[in-house]
């Protein structure tokens, strides 16, 4: 059986979202996941506030290169480290996520998300 991660986010329009992330296996702590989440993601945010009018295309461009810096300066041969790397992010794409009650609706102008 699968590890788990159940996991809210709020936007600072104050839609939620919860989603429910399956861990790798060899997950050694759903805590420290579920922390540097929030830290990122927190992070992420004041960086966005401050820049201001960025886009979300240009937001999902860094995130990617990010993890694909994180990955190039692991131990372990291109092929394993681009394998596991794609196998997390498909994972965690195909998370379910439920929108909370009472969110702007998902085609409203994006500054409002």
């Amino acid at each position: 059986m699968s590890k788990r991660l159940p996991y809210r986010a709020m936007t600072t329009s104050g839609n939620q979202f919860d989603f429910e992330f399956d861990l790798h296996p060899d997950t050694a702590s759903a805590v420290n996941v579920s922390n540097l989440l929030t830290a990122v993601l927190t992070t992420l945010d004041g960086e966005i506030k401050q820049i201001g009018g960025i886009g979300n295309g240009d937001i999902l461009q860094a995130l990617a290169m990010a993890l694909a810096v994180r990955t190039r300066i692991l131990a372990g041969s291109n092929a394993t480290l681009h394998g596991l790397s794609v196998d997390l992010l498909s994972t965690a794409l195909a998370s379910s996520c439920d929108a909370g009650l009472g969110n702007i609706e998902a085609d409203s102008p994006t500054d409002l998300h």
